[in-house]
């Protein structure tokens, strides 16, 4: 089955990988390839086909990420993740009364691409699986996919249609619930947006990967500012290819289910217990870390805005925001431009001439170091 259609997908890769990038506008750009991986009546699964290609380290790493090789036999309907700056999104459906698929029992249809947004990932996965329920053949799918790479769209009556531009990133970037974080952790979350602005490495452990998914994907946006959901990695097994991919990264949000990840410490400064609601600061960040006067105002803020009934997630992000730009700002305010570079670097004497409480001192001068307005 396996090498009939790495033919198919030869003699249809060849036709319709030139066309795909001939008539390619930039908005979609981001498709990487579409794989698929089948679970047969004997138990097995098995990565069946691609489009157009897959690394044989990829494709190792996603067979990991699908439930359908897992042990424990849950089935995760949709889960979404980054290894190396790429994204991968997976979508497994259980097979019921589908002629077309006999000898398979489930399947997970993956999509990779370069851009964060899962809400358009499991959109067009779904129209994918309805479309392999109904023909069970992986050229559909492709046509289906290739009219999306080139066009952003695909229109079919029954499987459902699908249009790129209907899912904005900025959309994506604010799915997630700012108020639901606040109001498990409260004054707490002054912590992981402290974390989060000095570039920290945040590891969440929770056993469930939904719960981790819908946590990890929020937290970027405490550090609107930065708009940077690359340091998001919200699906990790303690792999060793996975955690040296990890460990080349500066700062990271990093979601694991397995819970030896807290005998880990070389891999967190930040340690987030989300089952029993526990933040854990690493020994080796408390100094960069220490809480003060401003924190304990920071921390003020996001409670109070989180917990004003008429403001939305959004508004709630635009409050701490507007309070982080206030501090970038008083920042800037102690900067140089010197030695002919156009980066203002901080003046350590205009930061010490200020008198800031130690722990504000401390906090902006870890900022600076994070934002690289350190002199060298």
């Amino acid at each position: 089955m396996a090498a009939r259609r790495g033919g198919a997908e030869r003699a249809e890769g060849g036709r319709c990988g030139a066309r795909g990038r001939k008539m390619a506008e930039p908005e979609t750009q981001l498709l990487l390839g579409v794989g698929l991986i089948e679970k047969d009546t004997n138990g097995d699964a098995l990565w069946v086909w691609c489009y157009p290609s897959v690394t044989a380290e990829l494709r190792t790493l996603l067979l990991r990420k699908c439930c359908l090789t897992d042990e424990s036999k849950l089935l995760h309907t949709f889960v979404f993740g980054q290894y190396k700056r790429t994204w991968f999104y997976i979508t497994t459906v259980e097979v019921q009364d589908s002629p077309a698929l006999k000898k398979v029992t489930h399947f997970s249809i993956v999509l990779t691409a370069k851009d964060f947004n899962p809400e358009k990932y499991a959109a067009f996965t779904r129209i994918l699986c309805r479309i392999y329920l109904k023909y069970g053949s992986p050229v559909k799918m492709m046509e289906s996919y290739i009219a999306v790479l080139t066009k952003g769209i695909c229109q079919s009556e029954e499987n459902g249609s699908f249009l790129s531009k209907d899912f904005d990133a900025r959309k994506a970037y604010l799915a997630g619930s700012i108020k639901d974080i606040v109001s498990q952790f409260g004054m707490e979350t002054v912590i992981l947006y402290t974390a989060l602005m000095l570039k920290k490495r945040v590891v969440v452990y929770h056993p469930r990967i939904e719960a981790i998914q819908e946590f990890t994907r929020t937290l970027p946006a405490l550090v609107w500012h930065r708009q940077d959901w690359s340091i998001l990695h919200s699906y990790v097994h303690l792999n060793e290819e996975e955690v040296e991919a990890l460990k080349a990264c500066t700062g990271y949000i990093a979601g694991f289910t397995d819970s030896e990840v807290n005998s880990r410490p070389d891999l967190y400064d930040v340690y987030v217990n989300l089952a029993d609601s526990e933040i854990t600061i690493s020994p080796v960040v408390k100094e960069a870390m220490t809480m003060g006067k401003l924190h304990k105002e920071i921390g003020q803020l996001i409670v109070q805005s989180a917990e004003d009934p008429d403001k939305s997630d959004s508004q709630v992000i635009k409050d701490i925001s507007l309070k982080t730009k206030e501090i970038l700002s008083t920042l800037a305010s102690l900067t140089e431009v010197s030695d002919g570079s156009e980066k203002p670097t901080l003046n350590s004497e205009a930061l010490k001439q200020k008198r800031f409480p130690p722990a504000t001192e401390n906090f902006l001068f870890h900022l600076a170091a994070a934002e690289q307005m350190l002199k060298i």
